[in-house]
């Protein structure tokens, strides 16, 4: 039986006066009116295309669902580092296998800095993922997959119409088909927690939790976060704050999305910065679901996108390298090279991050980027 959790609350949002992004928000509750769903296709064609960030209201999850989530999340991480480490294979992590526990200070970033990132991926239950997880979350597991579900459900699906129809794909569940839940895919939910740094350490490493990056699925779902670190690279090259707004959660498109429409649907790029001086010595919880298309999906550029044909968008990074990646072989390809064992980051005073070419490689002809 479950147990008794104490309520999760939330910390105050930041009172500094931060350069924040100019996000869409986009209003699920539009969705099934007359008319909504192109209303809300317009909304989002500049959003993707030019960001890849963006709000979505409205979306069927209760703010106690979400609190409940993030509360399995703090007692989660409130156990012993013995207990964690039980869910934990460094072997499995370097080959690609990124479910359950990874245990802060793994990887040195750069001038003698340690990660400071836990994280605790719960596959999706499609019945291809079977593992064991801590009491305090198998007590709560029918739970969890509740609310695992309601995220690709109320939201991922809905998204993936939207999508089609930005396509002008004849069929709109086209997308949905290639991500059904109870089909085998890499969809998981994510609490991931950062620990506060020092002001002296966090120098050392440019003020950075995590350098400038792309996700490689479809979509990331990002519920509520009080306490201010993530950035988005605009179109303009600049860094801008993501707000925290009430009752929202913020979806960046990602990799596998941009090689199924030939670049049309912008990747997001996104970085976490170390919290504002009114929130640095905050540690930082997440609450996150990733999803990507079905393992078998191929990601090569849809080629009955009348969109696509027209813009001459009919191949990818993946394609021009003369791979046809599917799903499963390009997360498994990413995910090692992520994991692999890196000499750690020349990092400027600019903030600049360099590796050795070697350590980003993901496929001969295809390399991770980071971006400064």
């Amino acid at each position: 039986m479950p147990g008794r959790i104490n309520q999760y609350d939330d910390v105050p949002v930041t009172k500094e006066d931060l350069d924040w992004a100019e996000l869409i928000t986009l209003d699920l509750g539009l969705y099934q009116q007359p008319g909504g769903k192109q209303q809300l296709v317009k909304q989002l064609d500049h959003a993707v295309r030019h960001v890849g960030f963006f709000y979505v209201k409205n979306f069927n999850i209760t703010p106690e669902e979400v609190n409940r989530q993030f509360a399995l999340g703090r007692e989660f991480y409130a156990l012993p580092l013995e207990e964690k480490l039980k869910f934990h294979n460094e072997d499995d992590l370097r080959s690609g296998e990124y479910n359950g526990y990874r245990p802060a200070g793994l990887r040195t970033i750069g001038n003698g800095v340690k990660d400071n990132i836990q994280v605790y991926n719960i596959p999706k239950f499609d019945g291809h993922h079977n593992r064991s997880h801590p009491a305090i979350l198998q007590d709560n597991i029918q739970e969890i997959e509740e609310f695992s579900r309601k995220c690709h459900d109320e939201v991922v699906v809905k998204l993936l119409r939207l999508f089609a129809i930005l396509l002008e794909l004849e069929d709109e569940d086209q997308l949905v088909k290639d991500h059904l839940y109870d089909v085998k895919g890499e969809d998981h939910l994510r609490y991931m927690h950062y620990k506060a740094r020092e002001a002296e350490e966090n120098k050392k490493v440019a003020d950075l939790y995590g350098a400038g990056h792309t996700d490689l699925g479809t979509v990331t779902l990002l519920f509520r976060q009080p306490v201010a670190a993530l950035q988005i690279l605009n179109s303009e090259g600049q860094w801008k704050w993501v707000k925290p707004q009430d009752a929202t959660i913020t979806i960046n498109t990602c990799d596998a999305l941009t090689a199924l429409t030939g670049g049309l649907i912008k990747s997001s790029i996104h970085r976490v910065h170390a919290p504002p001086a009114d929130q640095a010595h905050l540690d930082r919880l997440g609450l996150l679901y990733f999803a990507r298309p079905n393992n078998h999906v191929v990601l090569d550029p849809i080629p009955n996108s009348p969109l696509l044909q027209r813009l001459g968008l009919t191949a990818n990074a993946f394609t021009e390298l003369g791979q046809h990646l599917t799903t499963e072989q390009w997360v498994k390809a990413r995910q090692s090279q992520q994991q692999r064992d890196k000499v750690e980051a020349k990092i400027s005073q600019e903030g600049k991050y360099e590796y050795k070419e070697k350590d980003l490689e993901i496929l001969p002809g295809l390399h991770a980027r980071y971006y400064n």
